[in-house]
């Protein structure tokens, strides 16, 4: 029996038009980034102060174009969207031609360290932060891209990136982190199949905070690059049962407007690296010593290492 309607149901129902191969991580990703209200208003709020009123405006790392989308409602008489990843850049043309945005926005395909525009800009504008702030050479690309797209005296959104460093307790949540019991019942036989070493974690509720937050890397982002390394001295400034080392960024878009992934409640697109310890008790004044080694692929998060020890205030005699 023919019902009459040729309508395609299911996973083939896509468009006739759509790339072959479409990676839909990559739609899953910027999904997830557009939901983060928390990023697009930061953003926001930092664009409408950076940008005047016919600026030019370079999106690096345009992605679905929500930036520069942004720009444009901010002001920009126009602006030029570039994106390394050649799927993304055809639907970013895409979602363009859709709103008629020819003559106002300009989509370049390539790498923004190497492409080159017919203007240079008033404002740069990227949001390429990894969960620890530099996975994703953020600091090393908008070096590259300032000095080639941005007229002296342009502005880059954000203008710092900062890669922290905490001490925490976990609120009865967390990797690595399980109690000896539940109601009665013993779950330390748990304790022996959780494997250690750093996890990528959101988290359900807040930490406790064992330490001030400890900047371990600081960029000054169109001018200076780096990655978080060498040694460092975590103060303890509230006494309770150490648990984890949480590492995380924090960015100024704009002189009173920050953005950071920690706690990273969920809604937020960026997960905080937690590296699980000994759970052991620690009092202030005591001196966490932590030697940061980032690896080979700076973009493998879980892969980096931390060594660590304990400087106790008052050692035992």
């Amino acid at each position: 029996m023919h019902s009459g309607l040729d309508v395609p149901v299911g996973p083939r129902a896509v468009a006739a038009d759509q790339p072959a191969g479409f990676d839909q991580r990559l739609l899953l990703m910027h999904q997830v980034m557009l939901g983060d209200r928390r990023r697009l208003d930061a953003y926001e709020r930092a664009l409408k102060r950076a940008v005047a009123p016919g600026d030019i405006v370079v999106d690096v790392g345009a992605g679905s174009l929500i930036l520069s989308l942004l720009a444009l409602e901010c002001g920009a008489r126009h602006v030029y969207a570039v994106e390394a990843d050649p799927q993304m850049a055809a639907l970013a043309t895409q979602i363009a031609a859709d709103n008629c945005l020819a003559g106002r926005l300009t989509v370049v395909v390539g790498d923004a360290r190497t492409v080159r525009l017919p203007e240079q800009a008033d404002v740069l504008v990227s949001e390429m932060m990894g969960n620890l702030g530099p996975e994703e050479e953020m600091a090393e690309i908008l070096q590259v891209a300032a000095r080639h797209f941005l007229r002296p005296g342009g502005k880059v959104v954000p203008q710092r990136l900062t890669t922290k460093l905490q001490a925490i307790a976990f609120d009865d949540e967390g990797w690595g982190v399980w109690p000896k019991e539940f109601r009665g019942f013993s779950l330390a036989a748990v304790r022996d199949y959780a494997a250690p070493g750093a996890q990528l974690h959101f988290f359900s509720r807040p930490p406790h905070l064992l330490s001030d937050a400890l900047a371990v890397a600081d960029y000054q982002l169109g001018s200076s690059s780096g990655q978080p390394r060498g040694r460092h001295a975590l103060e303890i400034t509230g006494a309770g049962q150490l648990q984890a080392l949480c590492m995380y960024f924090s960015a100024t878009l704009w002189d009173d407007v920050e953005l950071s992934n920690f706690p990273s409640y969920p809604g937020c697109n960026w997960a905080v690296l937690v590296w699980p310890l000994q759970h052991t008790a620690v009092a202030c004044g005591d001196i966490i010593q932590v030697d940061i080694t980032p690896p080979a692929m700076v973009r493998f998060a879980e892969q980096w290492r931390l060594d660590c020890r304990i400087n106790r205030r008052h050692a035992k005699g």
